[in-house]
């Protein structure tokens, strides 16, 4: 069993409709409960913000801080981590043109946000990840990413260092500017990045995929194949050094159509996660709206295993609104299968009541009007 990552203490300031908000956890699961925009996935948000990125949400960081305060927003976490006791303080300063993140780990600032996974790593299912199947492939690439990133911390700066790069190149042809050495140079560090980020991909989806396939007889959710399609497809069993050779030489030969398209048409920011419905050999986006949430729910609870067995420390889970539309017996399985994980989980619900299958393996919250309490 994983080594279980809990949080102890939770404080939020000025967040969202918070003024003020402070939770005792105990280790066990919580549960949070209230009226539709009580304010539920508003703590979830903020404990999201506890890993790099965004949070949940993707919002701006403007955006979080509660209609009316004086300055930014601040949260503030104990945790048992994967390295011990910890806290860890994060928020904005606001000043007149400027609006600066802040993370301090212990008391001391941290350099940089990836110093968070040293401690925890967060998973988190949303509502608005239904419609993963049958949207924008970017959204599915960004949910690969955020399951890549989970096993391997640097796979964020390979990607923001490879847009970087990107970007550069689509300057440099959107002007005209056909310099050789320029572009060569830029080329091949987009090729090494690039095949990297591509490589940690295909990594993270066979672990997934033997994962999936070895508990597929006792899951309660249908089992998903993945793969990913549109770029260097089938190509990957060979060594990386010849891929980064083909894929800056595909870049060079492409300088004139990609200045004509106003944008780089090869790469790793192309590709897209194909998923299928195994039991029923259909492609997700044309299962039903049940199947689809019920396949998304079983490759994030795989995942959230594979976290744990590789780093052997269970995440933390952020699951909104994941009893809705479940019948009880799935919603008992499925809380079992959530508690199996090691890990702790946050939960939220409209109605107390379907969560009552946890009995008093869950901590459980009512939220109401900006206030949380037991």
């Amino acid at each position: 069993m994983p080594h279980k990552v809990s949080l102890s203490r939770l404080k939020l300031t000025d967040f969202r409709n918070y003024a003020a908000a402070a939770l005792a956890l105990d280790g066990r699961h919580a549960v949070l409960t209230g009226d539709n925009g009580a304010g539920k996935t508003n703590l979830m948000e903020a404990i999201s913000l506890l890993s790099p990125g965004r949070g949940l949400r993707r919002a701006a960081y403007g955006d979080i801080t509660r209609v009316g305060a004086a300055s930014g927003f601040s949260i503030f976490a104990a945790l048992d981590g994967m390295e011990g006791e910890v806290e860890i303080g994060t928020g904005i300063e606001t000043g007149e043109e400027t609006t600066v993140r802040r993370l301090r780990i212990n008391g001391t600032a941290a350099k940089t946000a990836d110093e968070l996974t040293d401690h925890l790593r967060l998973l988190w299912l949303t509502p608005a990840m239904d419609g993963l199947f049958t949207g924008a492939s970017s959204d599915r690439r960004r949910f690969l990413d955020r399951l890549v990133l989970s096993l391997d911390p640097a796979h964020g700066r390979r990607a923001s260092d490879f847009e970087r790069a990107m970007r550069s190149r689509n300057k440099l042809l959107d002007e005209g500017r056909f310099d050789p050495s320029w572009l060569t140079g830029i080329e091949e560090q987009m090729a090494s990045l690039g095949i990297a980020m591509a490589l940690a991909r295909q990594e993270m989806l066979g672990l997934l995929a033997r994962l999936i396939e070895e508990t597929r007889e006792t899951s309660p959710f249908p089992s998903a194949s993945l793969q990913l399609s549109g770029f260097m497809d089938g190509q990957f069993s060979r060594p990386s050094v010849d891929l980064e050779e083909d894929y800056a030489s595909m870049l060079s030969e492409s300088r004139y159509r990609d200045a004509g398209a106003g944008r780089t048409l090869d790469g790793p920011h192309r590709a897209d996660l194909i998923v299928h419905h195994r039991e029923k050999a259909m492609e997700a986006e044309r299962c039903s709206t049940g199947e689809q949430k019920a396949l998304l729910v079983g490759m994030v609870l795989a995942h959230a295993r594979l976290v744990g067995n590789l780093t052997g420390h269970a995440p933390i889970l952020l699951l909104d609104e994941i009893a809705a539309h479940l019948d009880e017996g799935r919603r008992a399985a499925l809380f079992d299968l959530i508690d199996g994980l090691g890990g702790q989980a946050f939960m939220t619900g409209t109605d107390r009541a379907m969560f009552s299958a946890l009995g008093d393996r869950a901590q459980v919250f009512t939220v109401a009007d900006g206030r949380v309490f037991e």
